[in-house]
């Protein structure tokens, strides 16, 4: 982090730097806080506040100007990458802030006995989500660049002013590319004009077999009663001779009774 370090324009703006890009810019009360966590014997703590100010989100830094600039407070900037523990504090009550840790940089009017420094921004008109979320967009980014750079050997990193912001991929949903299911047993495979069925077998499930699996083809069912053809038996049933003599009996004396 760095204190008064910003160049400002004539009209208190601040100059961007190289190929740098304003992602958000906060209402005009936003308040920033900034002090040392703890407080040791002999050394002076940091304390630095305004009540009302601007906050700003680059693809290189966040960025402060507070409405009414003192001798203690011009500016306030730091790397996207010098930030750590960033998070957005949402009380019952009140206004949310965006909190986090700083490590500041060599020269940035900031002692050098301070290792770590509280970083609090109230936005009081809105904004600490929408300023939370594009600076945790960035930072990912910035990190994803200086690993790669790590794992291909540079020695001095990326140019982070080269990061294309465009490039994120959209967010998707865990199992939303899963590839898409099978279809349900139920449904056959049509077969295709010219082919040999006997050369696609398949299982009750409905999954197509190949023909060098060694596994035949489940036979057809049985067809219904109605369709079947039984063969004639080659044996006359018990009791047939004995009923067709009392047959040929009776009809012999049915015809003596009608010639009387």
């Amino acid at each position: 982090m760095a204190l008064n370090w910003v160049m400002l324009d004539s009209n208190q703006q601040f100059v961007l730097l190289p190929r740098e890009r304003i992602l958000f810019t906060s209402p005009s009360r936003t308040t920033l806080q900034l002090q040392t966590p703890n407080s040791y014997p002999g050394k002076e703590p940091l304390s630095i506040t305004s009540s009302n100010g601007t906050a700003f989100v680059t693809n290189q830094r966040i960025v402060y100007l507070p409405a009414t600039p003192t001798a203690q407070l011009q500016s306030f900037s730091a790397p996207i990458l010098n930030l750590q523990d960033t998070h957005v504090d949402a009380p019952f009550f009140g206004a949310n802030s965006w909190l986090g840790i700083l490590r500041p940089v060599n020269g940035g009017n900031i002692p050098v006995h301070h290792a770590y420094v509280k970083l609090s921004m109230t936005f009081k008109d809105g904004g600490a989500f929408d300023f939370a979320s594009t600076y945790e967009r960035v930072k990912e980014t910035a990190a994803q660049a200086v690993e790669v750079a790590r794992e291909s050997g540079r020695q001095h990193g990326p140019d982070l002013s080269d990061i294309n912001l465009e490039q994120l991929p959209a967010y998707e949903e865990i199992g939303s590319m899963a590839a898409a299911p099978a279809a349900p047993s139920s449904q056959r495979p049509i077969p295709v004009a010219g082919t040999i069925p006997s050369q696609v077998p398949q299982q009750d499930s409905g999954i197509v077999l190949s023909s060098h699996d060694g596994r035949n083809p489940k036979p057809p069912p049985p067809a219904a009663a109605s369709d079947q053809q039984y063969p004639t038996p080659d044996e006359l049933p018990p009791g047939y001779e004995e009923v067709q003599q009392r047959s040929v009996v009776d009809n012999l004396e049915r015809s003596l009774r009608e010639s009387h």
